[in-house]
């Protein structure tokens, strides 16, 4: 059989998404046991213990199907978040939830607005529906350019992504560049807000996307339980929206799409208060530690909100990669993250930092 011939044609434009270098991989390849991945956003302190003990409760029970609408975990989002049952959705992850959007909503003649770089979900969702992509560099390399986004909207344009804080730069954008792009943005096009990195935020200007759904406004919201709450390995996301588009994604996702453990998970991570705050008072420590050790090394860095740095190493980010790799350190090449010369870090405890900083050290 032509594979050609049965597949769609602009599905093997696709550049397949390249993960994270798995610790197991590294141990296997270069026969290092000590490994420390520091490569993919992911919370390095862990899950709240009431998570742990959830998962371990509910284990025995794996056997049956997982609540198909997510019906306790979504009655909490309301009440913690203040808006109705019908206005949320679940997913496995941010991912999928964005997938389903891309898939609802888009065309081959429809176009698609998002900074570059940023999250790569949003290119490969809607190039799966065939859409148009209209990417809008980064201002200063880091910081989504607001007004050039705009200048880019058409009679076609359906979906504008706002990555906040921005994937891979950690970057905000500010509260007065999203008034401007809610007073500007015509009513047929739908901004999406991914706030995945939203509970790290800590700069004051960082808007609270919230108040314009709660006013009336067309917007859709995406947060994740895989960055704070350290569930990554589960895989829940979930979405803030109107009734009638969370009604399409209920019609469109796949039944059980969020299994029975992320649920229970997410449920006990949700009131475990102290343990989130644990986890941001550890990233900010973490963030300064890093900015410092830059600092002293002359090295470029982003101003992150996030749980990670992009570094500007001014070298093929590949060759540090590999490098550090064979000292048993992970990080995020800035090939894929369209920084050629800077690696991505994921920030973690101070003992795991400063063997990072170390290694960067030997090796540039």
């Amino acid at each position: 059989m032509d594979i050609k011939k049965l597949v769609l044609p602009h599905l093997f434009e696709i550049k397949p998404y390249v993960p994270g270098k798995p610790i197991q991989e590294v141990q296997r390849e270069l026969g290092i046991d000590d490994v420390l991945k520091l490569a993919s956003n992911e919370n390095t302190i862990g899950p709240s213990p009431k998570a742990v003990e959830a998962i371990r409760a509910a284990a025995a029970g794996v056997n049956f199907y997982p609540d198909g609408g997510c019906y306790y975990l979504k009655e909490k989002l309301s009440a913690k978040l203040g808006v109705g049952v019908d206005n949320l959705v679940v997913g496995s992850g941010i991912d999928e939830l964005l997938r389903i959007l891309c898939v609802s909503c888009l065309g081959p003649k429809d176009e698609v607005i998002f900074a570059d770089p940023s999250f790569v979900m949003y290119k490969i969702s809607a190039m799966v529906a065939d859409a148009t992509l209209i990417s809008v560099p980064c201002k200063d390399r880091y910081y989504h350019d607001i007004p050039a986004m705009l200048d880019r909207v058409t009679d076609r344009t359906k979906l504008f992504f706002v990555c906040n804080p921005n994937n891979p730069t950690g970057t905000i954008v500010k509260k007065a560049d999203i008034d401007l792009l809610m007073s500007k943005i015509p009513e047929h096009v739908l901004v999406v807000f991914d706030e995945a990195y939203y509970e790290y935020a800590s700069d004051p200007d960082y808007p609270q996307t919230m108040e314009y759904f709660k006013s009336g406004r067309d917007v859709v919201i995406f947060r994740t339980f895989s960055k704070v709450y350290g569930l990554a390995g589960l895989r829940a996301g979930y979405g803030i929206m109107s009734e009638e588009l969370a009604g399409v994604f209920h019609r469109v996702r796949n039944p059980f799409n969020v299994n029975e453990l992320a649920q229970v998970a997410a449920l006990a991570a949700l009131d475990d208060d102290e343990h989130v705050k644990r986890v941001v008072e550890a990233n900010a420590a973490g963030r300064k530690q890093l900015y410092a050790a830059f600092d002293a090394m002359g090295l470029e860095y982003a101003p992150s909100d996030a749980n990670f740095v992009l570094v500007d190493i001014k070298r093929d980010s590949e060759e540090i990669f590999n490098a550090l790799l064979k000292k048993g350190v992970i990080v995020r090449p800035g090939r894929f993250l369209g920084f050629p010369s800077g690696l991505r870090v994921s920030v973690s405890d101070e003992k795991a930092n400063a063997r990072f900083i170390a290694a960067l050290k030997e090796v540039l």
